[in-house]
């Protein structure tokens, strides 16, 4: 009787129609509870937004605040562009409060903008006290910028709170809300199988979000975060598992590459960290375009990145090396500015250069500074350079005492005039003196002392000896030019001009013998600022030379503007004169640009008599190189300008008259 009371009809769809119900009530009741969470959620995320709008209009005025300091301090112009950054900031804050602010936030933010209104005001009138040189209005004005942002920082502080306790009570509304909803929880029991079902299917969603929020984070462990790439972890894992899989039959050597950028601090120093990071962003790119798809592109930190070639599949890693440097070296438009970047690779593979993983990378990192010191761009590992890598270590802690002993001396190379070659000036080459390894060329050390700070001691060092030699010729009545090449560093700075100026006035030396030979890739760095330099160096009397002509993509543009005396043609385009027609068509456009503007034009690297008389034919009035003498020391300049052998004549030249002109185009 029971059972079939059970299972009559009635009680089947009274215990269908109870779960209808159950569910319409569950249905219900997680309708309420999400929309009234989701509402609340965009009150509190609204609310928040706008308080952070009040702290960042806080953190910026302070910042007011230190930079109005820094320039009260410092006494003159110097300090007032971060002041005027800093003012723009916070009116930037503010004028997001007023688009962003809430309704009844009107009041508040009007006042709290007249307020700033008069601080700003009040720092506008401490500007132009100080350039009228006001000293009985500045302190004044001071004092009274003070008060203005005490007050400020108390009006800014006080509705900072009051968002504060706006966003409590909301966060207590919300929380009562919470408890309404924890009271309606009996309403489930009801319907608690389909309670249990419900809380399975939630089961197994959070199951599925755990598992993609892991991946996720297994993800972002493992890759880098502004480029996308592999990181240092994941390329060692991958590297490990390439190595063991190496010894299958059939499997090539496993190769990797390491890739540090050159001049990456340059464009960040001088176009900001966006355009560094936006420089990265590219490289990553042109990375991954370089290699296969199986091969792994890791950026380790900063500018070095790495490219893990597995043997599974054989591969030229040289050329693959050479591609990247190709692609790395293609100039990259930043905020419509062409930016052009090098990079130095080192190369090791398995199982002939290292044993497992750590080796590997170490070996590729040591070939890496060999292609950095010697601007090699790629080099393979050889076990060699280990000690080479040995002896940079300790040549760096020694470079800095070695500057400060005067252990660095200069050899001159002889600038010439004329088909004649008449000595018209020398340049100043430095040289390290060193007690163990004897006399060492710039190229050994000069790229070390260009990744740190040393660069800018060195060339001062190099301006202070030339100067004093300098001297020493007109004090025995040699009117003799030098030139001198200037890093980058110092051009940078500010204070360069000046620190010259001094330099200058103390020596005795006239401006007009000392020659600045800056590079060309320098210049198209930042050719505004870097204009503003050189008009500055301009003004003291030096003359100025452009360094490397014809190597770069972006400075013909600017060439005009420059205040530069002479081009100095690269040695590259004057060592192929006589067989490379394009070359020589370089030349000759390079020598016509100098004429039409008014420059003189230099040729280095002037190897023999012919190419010196091909220049002459062409018009060329000075040249440098081993033709005419090689560096050496003052001492011996006088003796090699009396017994030097004569250079070629008019007569002598004859013979050579249209090999330019009829040279083979470059194959």
């Amino acid at each position: 009787m029971r059972r079939r009371f059970v299972e009559s009809r009635g009680v089947a769809r009274t215990a269908v129609a109870g779960l209808a119900l159950g569910l319409l009530a569950l249905a219900l009741l997680a309708w309420w509870g999400a929309a009234s969470t989701q509402r609340a959620t965009a009150q509190v995320r609204a609310m928040n937004e706008v308080s952070a709008g009040w702290q960042r209009l806080y953190d910026r005025i302070l910042a007011i605040d230190d930079a109005l300091g820094d320039y009260v301090r410092a006494g003159s112009d110097i300090g007032r562009r971060p002041l005027i950054s800093a003012v723009t900031a916070a009116t930037q804050s503010l004028d997001w409060l007023r688009q962003h602010r809430d309704p009844d936030e009107a009041d508040e933010v009007s006042d709290v903008g007249q307020s700033f209104a008069g601080y700003a005001t009040t720092l506008q009138t401490l500007f132009d006290a100080g350039r009228r040189g006001d000293v009985k209005q500045t302190p004044i004005l001071i004092e009274q910028a003070a008060l203005s942002s005490a007050a400020l920082h108390k009006q800014v502080a006080a509705d900072m709170e009051r968002r504060r306790l706006a966003t409590a009570d909301l966060l207590d509304q919300v929380d009562q809300g919470v408890r309404r909803l924890r009271n309606a929880a009996p309403v489930t029991l009801a319907v608690d199988s389909v309670l249990l079902l419900v809380c399975a299917l939630v089961l197994l969603g959070y199951q599925r979000r755990v598992e993609g929020q892991s991946a996720s984070n297994q993800h972002q462990a493992l890759h880098d975060s502004l480029t996308g790439l592999a990181n240092r972890v994941l390329l060692g894992s991958r590297t490990e598992q390439a190595i063991a899989d190496a010894g299958r039959a059939g499997a090539g050597p496993v190769a990797l590459l390491l890739i540090d950028l050159d001049r990456f601090k340059e464009v960040n120093d001088t176009l900001g960290h966006h355009a560094g990071d936006v420089l990265l962003q590219e490289v990553a790119a042109r990375l991954r375009r370089a290699v296969r798809a199986g091969d792994t592109v890791a950026r380790l930190g900063g500018d070095e990145f790495s490219v893990l070639l597995p043997g599974g599949v054989p591969v030229d890693a040289l050329a693959v090396a050479h591609r990247v440097l190709a692609l790395v070296r293609e100039p990259i438009q930043i905020d419509g500015l062409p930016v052009e970047v090098s990079a130095s690779i080192g190369m090791a593979a398995h199982p002939a250069d290292s044993a497992d993983a750590a080796e590997l990378l170490q070996h590729a990192d040591i070939a890496m500074y060999a292609a950095k010191r010697g601007q090699a761009g790629v080099i393979s590992y050889d076990p060699a350079l280990n000690e080479h890598s040995r002896r940079h270590l300790t040549m760096l802690a020694e470079l800095r005492q070695a500057i400060g002993r005067g252990d660095l001396i200069l050899h001159y190379q002889p600038k010439v005039r004329g088909p004649a070659a008449e000595l018209s000036g020398v340049e100043a080459l430095v040289r390290w003196q060193h007690a163990e390894h004897g006399l060492i060329g710039p190229g050994e050390f000069i790229p070390m002392a260009e990744q740190t700070d040393l660069i800018e001691l060195l060339t001062w060092h190099v301006l202070e000896t030339a100067l004093d030699q300098c001297r020493r010729w007109q004090q025995a009545g040699r009117q003799l030019p030098i030139a001198v090449n200037v890093a980058t560093r110092c051009l940078l700075n500010p204070s360069f001009p000046g620190d010259l100026a001094t330099m200058l006035v103390r020596h005795g030396v006239s401006p007009q013998l000392l020659t600045l030979e800056v590079t060309e890739t320098m210049l198209i760095s930042d050719p505004p600022r870097m204009a503003q330099m050189l008009g500055s160096l301009r003004a003291l009397g030096v003359r100025l030379s452009l360094d490397d002509f014809g190597t770069g993509y972006s400075s013909m543009s600017y060439l005009r503007e420059l205040p530069v005396d002479e081009l100095k043609i690269d040695q590259k385009f004057i060592a192929s004169l006589c067989s490379s027609r394009s070359d020589a068509a370089i030349v000759r456009a390079v020598l016509d640009l100098g004429s039409n503007l008014g420059l003189d034009v230099v040729a280095e690297g002037v190897e023999d008599a012919g190419t010196w008389a091909a220049l002459v034919d062409l018009g060329c009035r000075y040249g440098q190189g081993y033709h005419f003498a090689r560096p050496m020391p003052a001492e011996a300049l006088a003796d090699w300008q009396a017994n030097r052998p004569a250079q070629a004549t008019t007569a002598d030249r004859s013979s050579l008259a249209g090999r330019v002109d009829n040279m083979p185009s470059r194959s």
